[in-house]
């Protein structure tokens, strides 16, 4: 008979060094790292919205006050008698509702031109191939670096001979066409696959067809973004109004609210409420589509 060798069993080894831990998992400083830096990063996010939030919640509580409290020091952060009466005294000794009136106007025409010129011609460099396509869309995109008061002589004279100065036409005119549109829209448009206006058009559905369709749908975040910025833009213009709008009827809030400090100077607290009134609206159109302003700010350009 031939003997079985048995094979010894390992002996342990004492190990002297630290014990490492298993792939994957975090040992527990590491964790509470994490976390601290975590918290950290919540507590800058805070202090940085603290901050900017700070001029605005300043601006509401002056608007609230009496001229005597606005500029007590140290600083009164809340009045001790809310004075709503201002919010009637500005309507009574100004024209805010023709300055908004007009405002808004602008702002919806030209919103709606830039976001419908912007978004067709964007369509016609992304998606339609003619001879000198990235020529033309480069020298159109270098516009943007072309400061306006080199060329806003020649547009006045311009807008002087076709009778559209001190009309509301001279703004809607020079605006209702922007670069930063067409870059904007033709970024998005590039992150859509091509194959589905191939297929569209295999079906027979023509250009216009497939921009209305389909390209229109599939970019509503970038659609919400360039109308937001665009309101915003328009709204808060302030040289091109001075410019082109001469008659008191055709005032903006900007230009209104300008006349207005000229002539109640002193007092603080309805300037305050004026400026209240006029970032109002912008403020109410951001938070109702924020959400889609950011998707397509950070959609935009990604390639799908």
């Amino acid at each position: 008979m031939t003997a079985t060798r048995r094979t010894p069993s390992p002996v342990p080894v004492a190990t002297t060094g630290p014990v490492r831990s298993a792939p994957g998992r975090r040992s527990a400083p590491g964790r509470r790292f994490a976390s601290g830096r975590r918290v950290a990063g919540y507590l800058a996010l805070v202090v940085a919205v603290a901050v900017l939030l700070l001029p605005f919640y300043w601006m509401v509580m002056s608007s609230l006050k009496t001229d005597s409290e606005v500029f007590t020091i140290p600083i009164q952060w809340f009045p001790d008698t809310l004075v709503w009466r201002n919010y009637v005294d500005i309507w009574q000794r100004s024209e805010m509702t023709t300055w908004l009136r007009n405002t808004l106007l602008l702002s919806v025409l030209v919103t709606l031109l830039q976001v419908f010129t912007g978004s067709f011609a964007a369509y016609g460099f992304a998606r339609i191939r003619f001879p000198g396509r990235n020529l033309l869309f480069l020298a159109y995109i270098g516009t943007i670096a072309v400061p306006w008061q080199s060329y806003m002589i020649p547009q006045f004279i311009l807008m002087s001979e076709l009778r559209l100065s001190n009309t509301l036409w001279a703004i809607v005119a020079l605006q209702a066409f922007g670069a930063f549109g067409v870059f904007l829209m033709k970024q998005f448009y590039e992150t859509i696959p091509e194959e589905l206006s191939e297929s569209a058009r295999v079906d027979g559905l023509s250009e216009f067809g497939i921009y209305r369709r389909i390209m229109l749908p599939l970019s509503r975040p970038a659609l919400a973004s360039l109308t937001l910025l665009t309101f915003v833009t328009t709204w808060n213009d302030y040289l091109g109004p001075l410019i082109y709008l001469r008659s008191p009827d055709l005032r903006t809030v900007q230009l209104g609210l300008r006349t207005f400090i000229s002539q109640y100077n002193a007092e603080y607290a309805l300037i305050m409420t004026g400026s209240v009134l006029s970032v109002l609206p912008v403020a109410v159109i951001f938070l109702l589509g924020q959400r889609h302003f950011v998707e397509g700010i950070a959609t935009t350009g990604l390639k799908g």
